[in-house]
């Protein structure tokens, strides 16, 4: 699993992050099938798993995020619902890319980006595991996706050459995310920011 550090918080040139990690499981009992958080600068900021069906704040200060936009909880319920069926279908793939139909599996996704306030540098990542071993890994700067399984070579090809979603990871990785990591911090910031 990819571990991105963050810097001294007020630090100047600070990095700081704005990471998602899913995990879809089957066969785990007493444990959510799907379960979402987010991460600011690796303080957890919101949740939603597939029991409770809902994404709930994990600060006090999250909650200042309906005052910009009313909708947020709804349409990030939405999306993380979304995620549940998208986590679901890419389990039944790969169990049966990797043959196996019984016991227990798990799927997982991080991503996010970072940037440092001083220098404007942003990166993005995205990244998939299965039972463990990392699957698939977006490269950014290539535009390409990385293998380390020979079972991901399919979704490799398939991904490399879907222009349009990754024209879309572009834009999300380097405009949308860090833009909406600065707001969560603006929104914690007597919390996330102190020295």
């Amino acid at each position: 699993v990819l571990v991105l550090g963050t810097g001294v918080p007020g630090a100047v040139g600070e990095t700081h992050s704005l990471k998602y990690f899913h995990t879809a499981s089957s066969g785990v009992s007493n444990f959510p099938e799907f379960v979402s958080v987010g991460l600011i600068d690796d303080v957890q900021m919101f949740h939603y798993d597939s029991k409770t069906k809902r994404a709930e704040p994990k600060q006090d200060w999250m909650d200042k995020v309906t005052a910009e936009h009313p909708e947020y909880w709804t349409e990030e319920t939405r999306n993380e619902v979304v995620n549940q069926e998208r986590n679901k279908f890419n389990m039944e793939t790969l169990k049966k890319r990797f043959n196996q139909s019984e016991g227990v599996h798990i799927v997982q996704v991080m991503y996010g980006c970072e940037w440092d306030d001083e220098t404007g540098e942003v990166t993005g990542f995205r990244q998939y595991g299965y039972n463990g071993e990392d699957f698939i890994v977006l490269d950014l700067k290539t535009e390409t996706w990385i293998a380390p399984s020979p079972k991901a070579v399919i979704t490799k090809h398939r991904l490399d050459h879907d222009r349009a979603k990754m024209e879309y990871l572009k834009y999300y990785f380097t405009q949308e995310c860090p833009e909406w990591g600065r707001k969560y911090l603006e929104y914690g910031r007597s919390s996330l920011l102190r020295t």
